[in-house]
């Protein structure tokens, strides 16, 4: 089959790899319809070499049609149309049954001190080929994949693999109260569906935060407020200003680890990404540490009492964090990978009806075949032809 597969630092390649098979009873052989690259999946064309081989299969947001099943999978049947969440759970385990799925104790990396095993995203997280591809072994089928029953698009329901559940778990975990205002900062995919989320859940006030122009712009045609990043010298007080000199009751950072305005840890990280991989796996574990303008933008910005959310990525072992400032102002931190099936419910039930309620179709920017795929990420990496979500059709 084709996939595309990484190669090295900024190098991807689609090339043929060998068919996936049934290995489990629990298994499924899903052929691949739609995929999409990810902001997190630029992590792996950037900054986390040390936990790649060449030819390792990347993706983790796809969905598609169900071609085989292990004998344990009655929940499935071949024909099945079916979305996959990102995060590989088994739905039984004692942190499964808290619906902390991301912790799931059958998949979990505990080798390397991680939680569960996910889609196309490094040895860290149990070297899984991922979803860019034409078909995908899929493990525990008896418990993840969301079976699709209307008729709408594809980009109806791709990004329950991912990207929305993201946005709906990270503005949940911001429990903004009644009257409040929530900032996003990033207005990438998830920030963007974040302000979408924000919006239907009742949230009064919602500010974008973001530097490139097509993104602003995605924001204003949606009718949210928006602070222009690179017009400004000091975001958090702006977000202060506009809400009375207190800061927002919440901030979302969708932007993670590889945040603009930091120039010496950016430094850092492009030198550790290039040390041969077991020096560069021992300072990312014990030194490593994130470009953190975005964190400390909201640690700064929000209210005192409020909540900082996390919904973009960080890995660092060694972050600076302002911890008088934290304390001081009393902020609460939530964070943490999707716990994807918590939320498939009533998201399902929302993006299923007539309406495209949230703008899902029309998220997308770019849509191209699988063969695409190197170019693409070049592209999403660059944010340039006002690229903001690629969907590939292997």
């Amino acid at each position: 089959m084709r996939a595309l597969t990484w190669q090295g630092i900024g190098d991807v390649e689609v090339k043929e790899v060998p068919d996936p098979r049934i290995e489990r009873p629990t298994d499924a052989l899903v052929r691949v319809t739609s995929t999409a690259i990810c902001g997190s999946d630029l992590h792996l064309y950037n900054v986390l070499a040390a936990y790649l081989q060449p030819d390792d299969v990347l993706g983790h947001e796809f969905m598609g049609v169900v071609e085989e099943v292990g004998p344990a999978v009655g929940r499935l049947a071949v024909g099945d149309r079916v979305v996959v969440p990102f995060t590989i759970s088994c739905g039984r385990c004692w942190m499964c049954e808290r619906q902390l799925y991301s912790q799931c104790e059958t998949t979990q990396n505990r080798e390397h001190g991680k939680g569960a095993s996910l889609y196309g995203y490094t040895s860290l997280y149990g070297s899984v080929p991922g979803g860019q591809a034409e078909l995908v072994r899929v493990p525990h089928a008896d418990f993840g994949p969301v079976k699709i029953t209307h008729d709408h698009p594809d980009e109806r329901f791709l990004y329950l693999s991912d990207i929305l559940p993201t946005a709906w778990q990270g503005v949940r975990y911001a429990d903004v109260p009644a009257g409040g205002t929530l900032a996003v900062l990033g207005l990438g995919p998830v920030g963007q569906l974040a302000l979408r989320v924000a919006r239907h859940l009742g949230i009064e006030r919602v500010v974008g935060v973001e530097r490139v122009p097509e993104r602003l712009e995605a924001a204003r045609q949606q009718g949210f407020e928006v602070v222009d990043q690179s017009q400004v010298d000091d975001v958090a007080e702006v977000l202060r200003s506009m809400t009375d000199g207190r800061g927002p009751d919440a901030v979302l950072d969708a932007v993670g680890m590889e945040a603009h305005g930091s120039p010496v840890l950016g430094a850092a990280v492009a030198a550790a990404k290039r040390l041969p991989k077991p020096l560069a796996r021992r300072a990312i574990e014990t030194a490593g540490v994130d470009r953190l303008a975005a964190l400390h933008t909201a640690i700064d910005a929000v209210r005192r009492g409020g909540t900082v959310s996390l919904s973009g990525v960080y890995g660092g072992m060694a972050d600076p964090m302002p911890m008088m400032q934290l304390f001081d102002k009393q902020v609460q931190l939530r964070m943490g990978q999707c716990n994807v099936p918590r939320w498939t419910g009533e998201l399902y039930d929302l993006v299923s009806g007539e309406e495209d309620v949230l703008g899902l179709e029309g998220l997308a920017t770019h849509r191209v075949p699988l063969e695409q795929a190197a170019q693409m990420y070049q592209t999403f990496n660059d944010k340039s032809d006002g690229c903001l979500k690629v969907v590939l059709r292997p």
